[in-house]
């Protein structure tokens, strides 16, 4: 299987280029060039960026950039951006975690659906805003808070299920006071979620999926055959044990039993800040990647389950351990499973991709698609229904999105 590195296209790429010799021209992607103290709100300036197509095959981004949330759109796979639409009205403290981004979600109408976090204060406690636009992102409501509750909200995750409701899960605090007001010790946070039967605009009340979970790890959210919610997130076990877990809803309001991803035996009191990626594959198959530093493993691994989350395979190592592997994401695209990762060698980061075409049995071998020489947000996968794409921002070489192109 062989890919190809996106190539520059414009005149912005070549100035870049020669007020920055060292910058390969084969990273440099269209005109979305990142900038020094850069503090608009524009693309070019955004720290996080995240991807999700529509039905009718319009790929949409929101980002984080001069302390604001926007969205744009693309009808020609990324080469080329709408005007940049504002969802915030001023700007906010957002919060800039390693695993913090907005996230979005498009229903088959085209409704969009935004969530993101801020800091209320300066001990990072935080609070979900979201907001949606019915009018084909021309628009977006006033942001508002997922839930009344007044302890610390981050680390949201949504998405529409295929009756067209929104279904958000994210880490609360709530329980937290109360644990300390009766005597008693509370580590971490719960893992809470709500619904939305009207597209985003109202929320259910807030219910508890799990408590004592970790309180800094992205969640990794999907939807099985039957529209059914999994979240994959990062608990505490006994003994202080920072190692996945899973858990498959039987409705919107109906969280089922708890299961384990792996032993990894990460004892730490600490935040690892590195969650999980999880993909549902149309066999039914959960394919799972995370990253551990436990007394079992250490680095990347992958497994899957072909029984609802109860059991997982034997966990498969991801990437090279001395190029400090991490940041995982995988998807079920249209030509089969997809993998990718960072990896730095002490001078650039690079971006490595596997793919497996018989449901996670055997995967190819990893392949470099994309490097930078600077900082960079996680890579991260989406799909259209023909084809899968890497969307990465990097610092150095501006936004990046490129069609992982393969031969049978």
């Amino acid at each position: 299987m062989t890919y190809r590195k996106p190539v520059a296209l414009t005149l912005l790429a070549t100035l870049m280029l020669a007020a920055l010799p060292s910058l390969a021209v084969a990273q440099m992607s269209h005109q979305h060039a990142s900038e020094a103290a850069c503090e608009e709100t524009a693309l070019r300036c955004a720290t996080k960026v995240t991807p999700a197509f529509g039905r009718d095959g319009t790929l949409w981004l929101a980002w984080m950039a001069g302390g604001q949330i926007s969205v744009a759109n693309s009808k020609d796979q990324g080469k080329s951006f709408s005007t940049p639409v504002q969802v915030t009205r001023e700007r906010l403290n957002l919060d800039w975690g390693p695993d913090a981004r907005p996230k979005l979600a498009i229903d088959a109408k085209g409704n969009i659906a935004v969530a993101f976090s801020i800091f209320r204060d300066q001990n990072f406690n935080g609070q979900v805003l979201t907001t949606r636009s019915t009018d084909g992102g021309r628009s977006f409501d006033a942001p508002k808070a997922i839930t009344t509750n007044n302890e610390s909200q981050r680390f949201e995750a949504i998405g529409f299920d295929p009756a067209g409701a929104v279904f958000a899960a994210w880490l609360d605090k709530r329980n937290r006071v109360p644990a300390q007001q009766r005597g008693q010790k509370y580590d971490g946070a719960g893992l809470f979620f709500a619904s939305s039967k009207d597209g985003g605009a109202t929320y259910s009340d807030a219910r508890l999926v799990a408590d004592n979970t970790c309180e800094c790890c992205r969640l990794a959210l999907a939807f099985d055959g039957a529209g059914h919610p999994v979240v994959v997130f990062r608990n505490i076990f006994e003994g202080g044990v920072r190692d996945h877990a899973i858990v498959t809803f039987s409705d919107l309001a109906t969280p089922g039993e708890i299961h384990r991803v792996s032993r990894d035996d990460w004892q730490i009191a600490a935040c690892p800040h590195h969650g999980p990626g999880l993909t549902v594959s149309p066999e039914g198959t959960y394919h799972v990647t995370w990253y551990t530093n436990g007394k079992a493993r250490k680095g990347l691994f992958y497994a899957r389950s072909r029984d609802g989350g109860k059991t997982f395979s034997d966990p498969l190592p991801v990437g090279q351990p001395n190029r400090s592997p991490s940041r995982p994401q995988i998807i079920a695209g249209p030509q089969g499973l997809v993998m990718a990762w960072k990896e730095f060698d002490g001078q650039k980061t690079t971006i490595d991709l596997m793919t497996s075409h018989d449901d996670g049995a055997t995967w190819s071998k990893p392949t470099v698609i994309a490097d930078t020489a600077d900082s960079s947000d996680h890579p991260l996968l989406v799909s259209d229904s023909r084809q899968t794409y890497l969307s990465w921002m990097t610092k150095a070489d501006g936004y990046h999105f490129q069609a992982i192109e393969g031969e049978p």
